[in-house]
């Protein structure tokens, strides 16, 4: 399908094309806000340091969230794209623009919500947050991409979007448990453990269920597999130190890395079956 293959422009697909621009620039900016750029208080010294990187088993170790730019860099070209006359009718636009635009501003939510020091509300947001970015991959695997500019406009920052978030949600989640239960730091490794290996299963099952969109797939399992990569490091080298947690992420990141790529060589559809 091209451009010009598509139904006629709706009031509807302008009026989207211009709220998804702007809301995505006002999201982006707070969300930035809120991570400590522009003055603003960073995430792991917000809540008591309970997302910090020392604060639990599974929280990556600080460089791990460099991702933000680039996932922030893709969702701003993402608003650009969908934004562009041409396309305005395009039935993916039409399927995930308000969605990509929600899963913006539940992000800068949680951001506010953590900056509140509500662990417990910020664990509700990022389960949100997630769901809502499983619905967009599940719309973009079903369609595929008119051109290459919506490919990597939209599956790639869509893909580590929601990788990176799936592994946030598991550290959100433990920092709320172990602020609940006023345990230490160190406490829980078995549970750590059994966490990491249902993240790896996770990572598996979607590079299967993504293997058509491989942009999307193989996005998705970088992101989870940098995430793990980083709660190893700060296993190995940082506090709390944990030998079984650092050897778990380790394996986890392997398996999320090696997902989509063994997803689509063992794939059996016939040659070319398979979708960007």
């Amino acid at each position: 399908m091209t451009p010009t293959d598509t139904a006629a422009v709706r009031t509807s697909d302008r009026v989207r094309q211009v709220v998804v621009l702007v809301g995505a620039a006002l999201a982006i900016v707070g969300a930035a806000w809120g991570s400590g750029a522009f003055g603003g208080t960073p995430i792991e010294e917000a809540a008591g340091g309970a997302l910090a990187a020392d604060a639990t088993l599974l929280a990556p170790a600080s460089p791990a969230f460099a991702i933000w730019s680039v996932i922030y860099v893709g969702l701003a070209v993402f608003a650009v794209v969908q934004a562009l006359p041409s396309r305005a009718p395009d039935p993916r636009m039409r399927a995930v623009g308000w969605l990509v635009l929600a899963s913006m501003v539940l992000n800068a939510a949680w951001i506010g919500v953590v900056q509140a020091g509500a662990l417990a509300l910020s664990v509700l947001v990022i389960a949100v947050l997630v769901a809502t970015l499983s619905l967009i991959a599940v719309r973009l695997v079903a369609s595929r991409p008119s051109t290459w500019l919506d490919l990597w406009s939209t599956d790639v920052p869509v893909g580590l979007y929601l990788g990176w978030a799936s592994v946030a949600t598991a550290a959100d989640a433990t920092a709320w448990g172990v602020d609940v239960l006023d345990a230490d730091a160190g406490d829980g490794v078995g549970w750590a453990v059994a966490v990491l290996a249902v993240i790896a299963v996770i990572a598996v099952a979607f590079a299967r269920y993504s293997r058509r969109r491989t942009a999307l797939s193989i996005a998705t399992g970088l992101a989870m597999a940098w995430g793990l990569a980083w709660i190893a490091v700060g296993r190995a080298e940082g506090e709390p130190h944990s030998l079984p947690v650092m050897w778990a992420a380790g394996l986890a990141a392997s398996v999320a890395f090696a997902a989509p790529f063994a997803a689509r060589d063992f794939s059996r559809e016939r040659p070319g079956a398979n979708g960007a």
